[in-house]
Order: C-alpha cells, then structure tokens, then sequence
C-alpha cells in the first residue's frame, strides 16, 4: 500500500485488476490473518456506542494488538439495538457490516467504505415487514458481490396480534446497484424455516444460516449465489429451540464448522456443559461429519471465531473477549470489553479488492 505514492507507474499498476488479483491469491498462512472486532459500549438514555478494532496476532504469545485506531462507527449503525448486528465474509477481501435497515461494505485493508442504499419495498398500511436474515456473498458466474435479505411479511389485526402473510427474499446486485425480489414462489418456501439470529456464514459460494423447522428440528439453510436457489442441510446433533443447545457456524482448517454450545444460564447442568465442535470434512456431504472437540466448563455467551486453526475466540459472561486453545486447554483473557452480546468477530487478510460502484447516481466510496 505505501508503493501508491512513490510514482504514477507504482499507483497504475498497484490499481490493475491484474496485480489485486495476484495479490488477494497469493500463498498465504494463518500468520497473515487479522482480526475486525465489532463490539458495542454503553452509553446514556439506552444507547449505544458502536466500535471497530483493527487488531493482527502475536505470533509467540497468542497476544491481540491494534494495528490502528478503533473505529466509532456507531453513524453506520442502529444506536439503541445490536442484536441483529453482523459481520459477514470476508468476501475476496469485502466484510459487510448489517443489522436489520443499514448495510454498508469495507475492506479494513484499505479502509474503504460504502453504505448501499436502503431496500425500497414497503409494506401496505395495517402491514410491515420483519427482516429475518441477511447475506453477503459473490456470484462466481457472473461476477458479482450480492446481498440477500430474507424477510417476513405481518399484518396486524385489530387486537394487534401479527399474523405472518408471507415471506421477501430480495437482493442488491452491485452490477448495476440495485434492489430486486427474487421470484414469489421461491420465497414461499421458505415459510416453514425461522432463521437463528447472527448464524449467516459465506463458503464456496453460497449462504448459510443456522434455522429451524420446529422447536427440535434445526437445519442449515443455504442459498447459492449464482444460481439464486435454496436448499437444506442436516446438522450433525440436535439443537433444542428452548433448552439448548445453540450453534453457531465458524471455519476451521477451510471447513465449514459447527459450534455447539449451551445457553448461557445462569447454572448449567454438567450434562449441558458441554462445548462440541464438528467439522465437514467432505463438503455438502452430511456422512462426512466430525466431532473434532469436545470442551466442558468453559461459561460462555456465544463462540465468535477460531483464529489460527486452535485459538477458539469467544464473548464470557462479563463482557471481556477471551480464547481458549483447543490444543492446550489454556484460556486467556483480553483488555478488550463490551456489552454482553454484541461482540462480532471476522478473520481477514490483506486485499487491495475495490468496493463497486456502478452508477454515478447511487451511494459513493468513503474513506475511515
């Protein structure tokens, strides 16, 4: 990056698709992998403080630094919720940053921006619309980033109880930066799905989300980019609506990977207490599930990430990002805190990927 001012020559070839396609794939380790941490601080009247970290790794002790200033992005971003706050990718070095009405794309290497522009479809009055799930993702044939929404249409009655009327899959195409519903009858297929809130992983491109059918029954609903089709995959073990056990989705060793873990009550049976982590080794084929870990009193919110392939990164009860290593057993605390609930964590790696923008008339490119 500091080649873009020596001369013209540098700047021009540093710009070419040619030398951003060499460089986001190129040989890279573990090593080369840094952290985007999201989390929200406390404010007054309710409020909230939304920050970014820019943090690489130690490569002996396992330590986090900063390797700039945090962010206070709290502008791009609801200040009285997080709870549908997500990180999504990286995508060929893009993150999304999404909560249920404000989507906007950074490449933390560069530290461009860009808000896309707000959905345009409305509801007719007596009715609104609920955002379910949110998705970021590349269409490899046609060579563009999309987002997806999936949502859910409620009319209210005259006792203001909601009745769902039908569900909206719509997405921006950042081709031509635009929003558009995807096809009724598809989107109907999905009404016996409920998506779990922050569950969305992108792999091999397509979408994943953590839902259930029924109180018992948890699948993971994909959506393929290209070809804009849904389907279901098993999961391994049963998640249970009420009692437990959540899961979240991580990659670990370039497989998609399920996280097992209970609820985080305030006592637990020792039969609960159990974190289980499960890789696909063989993707999209369910007999090729593997318990990898197992891991018991470990008091944790949610897992977030497993950085380096052994460093399992997690939100505690109190507020503090911990690790644990799946390798020695040894947890560690760090000097980073926040709201119980609102930490987001995404590895990511250097890319000089630029953020689209086709139409002089849309949302531009901003700069931290």
């Amino acid at each position: 990056m500091r080649f873009n001012c020596i001369s013209k020559t540098f700047y021009a070839l540093i710009q070419s698709s040619t030398f951003v396609n060499l460089y986001l794939y190129r040989t890279t380790t573990s090593k080369d992998e840094f952290i985007l941490f999201k989390r929200c601080l406390g404010q007054e009247n309710n409020r909230y403080k939304t920050i970014l970290s820019f943090l690489s790794g130690d490569e002996d002790n396992d330590y986090l630094n900063p390797i700039s200033h945090d962010l206070d992005v709290t502008y791009l971003s609801s200040p009285y919720n997080f709870d549908n706050d997500q990180l999504i990718g990286p995508c060929h070095g893009l993150i999304a940053l999404m909560d249920s009405v404000t989507t906007f794309l950074t490449n933390p290497s560069t530290r461009n921006y860009r808000i896309l522009p707000p959905n345009p479809f409305c509801c007719q009055e007596d009715f609104y619309r609920s955002s379910q799930a949110v998705g970021f993702g590349f269409d490899s044939i046609a060579n563009n980033y999309k987002v997806v929404k999936i949502s859910i249409i409620y009319m209210v009655d005259n006792d203001d109880y909601p009745q769902e009327m039908e569900r909206k899959v719509d997405i921006y195409d950042l081709s031509v930066d635009c929003w558009r519903e995807i096809d009724h009858t598809v989107a109907q297929l999905l009404t016996t799905f409920c998506c779990v809130s922050c569950s969305q992983m992108f792999y091999r491109g397509v979408c994943h989300w953590v839902a259930s059918l029924d109180i018992d029954a948890y699948v993971i609903l994909c959506f393929e980019m290209s070809t804009e089709i849904f389907y279901s995959s098993e999961i391994p073990e049963t998640c249970h609506l009420i009692n437990g056990p959540s899961c979240r989705l991580v990659i670990l060793h370039d497989s998609l990977t399920l996280i097992y873990h209970p609820y985080p009550e305030p006592v637990i049976s020792v039969e609960k207490d159990l974190i289980n982590i499960w890789i696909m080794k063989d993707y999209n084929k369910y007999e090729s599930w593997i318990k990898k870990y197992t891991i018991s009193g470990l008091l944790i919110v949610f897992p977030l990430a497993v950085w380096k392939g052994y460093l399992l990164l997690f939100q505690s009860r109190s507020g503090c990002l911990m690790s644990y290593n799946l390798i020695s057993n040894v947890v560690k605390q760090f000097s980073f805190h926040g709201c119980p609930k609102s930490f987001r964590v995404l590895l990511y790696k250097d890319s000089l990927t630029s953020i689209p923008t086709e139409s002089e008339n849309t949302t531009q490119v901003d700069k931290f």
